[in-house]
């Protein structure tokens, strides 16, 4: 690759390189004050032309690296940069046998962790980037790291993604050179992404012990409802992308987790709703 950039992310170093220098620019920006790795990197993700004169004319960006999808579309020059973070999420999704991932927000206080994981457009990667800025520390966005061995959760602070509406409401919480460009007319809409605060790049190599599993839905009149070990365990086998992969060692982490923690799903129609909720059962649970 004629452009390249590493990154230490918690405990998993990326190397990202690119045909073109525009996308890793982007990321730079977004990602500074990462630390650079001091090891061989974990992963490696390539952004290259869909065909070789699809460099120059009308540039087209194929995502690839260590592990692939074949049949994956080529995105426009233009995303480059959620080409990038696009690529490292396959990477994890992929490849990543240390820990047993979530798809999933984490937020931590005092030593324990929130996780919170529901559907795309739940408004859980909304919900962690704003309490990450009151009072809590963001440890990651789209994955949640479970430590196979002691049953931790290792923070992943990547950028985070906001989507269409959240948009504003971060723009209105956090200072504008923590954002990435603005990303109109992807398959998601439109989208942006925001670096998580000094706080949580100081503190990443710091784990945290899980207590409360959260289910958050957006655009519901205000409701909190228990959830059983059962559900709880059910819905997180379908959020992780490497738990079959695991084989045993992945069921026993899951099992772990779904003993010591509580869990609720909770619906909210506003962001200020939301975090009442989750500060009033955080408080349960203590």
């Amino acid at each position: 690759m004629r452009h390249s950039l590493s990154l230490q992310i918690g405990p998993v170093a990326f190397r990202i390189g690119s045909a073109w220098r525009a996308p890793l620019e982007a990321l730079a920006h977004l990602y500074q004050g990462y630390p650079q790795p001091e090891r061989i990197c974990d992963f490696t993700v390539r952004l290259e032309p869909e065909r070789p004169w699809r460099r120059w004319l009308r540039p087209s960006v194929a995502i690839a690296g260590d592990y692939v999808l074949p049949d994956a579309a080529p995105m426009a020059l233009a995303h480059g940069l959620l080409a990038a973070e696009m690529g490292m999420n396959l990477q994890m999704a992929l490849g990543q046998k240390s820990y047993l991932l979530l798809h999933a927000a984490s937020v931590e206080k005092d030593g324990r962790a929130l996780i919170l994981t529901g559907e795309s457009g739940a408004g859980k990667s909304t919900l962690a980037a704003l309490l990450g800025e009151r009072g809590w520390r963001l440890m990651g966005d789209e994955f949640a790291l479970l430590d196979l061995a002691d049953g931790r959760l290792r923070a992943f602070p990547r950028a985070v993604s906001l989507k269409n509406g959240a948009i504003a409401v971060m723009e209105a919480e956090v200072d504008a050179d923590r954002f990435g460009p603005v990303l109109a007319g992807t398959p998601k809409g439109t989208i942006r992404h925001v670096r998580p605060n000094k706080r949580a790049l100081a503190a990443m190599a710091e784990p945290a012990r899980p207590a409360l599993i959260l289910f958050p839905r957006f655009g519901e009149a205000a409701a909190a409802r228990g959830v059983g070990q059962a559900e709880v365990f059910m819905r997180l086998t379908q959020s992780s992308t490497n738990y079959v992969a695991l084989g045993g060692a992945g069921f026993e982490a899951l099992n772990g987790l779904v003993a010591a923690c509580p869990a609720a799903a909770i619906d909210y129609p506003d962001a200020a709703t939301a975090i009442d909720m989750v500060e009033g059962l955080w408080e349960q649970a203590a």
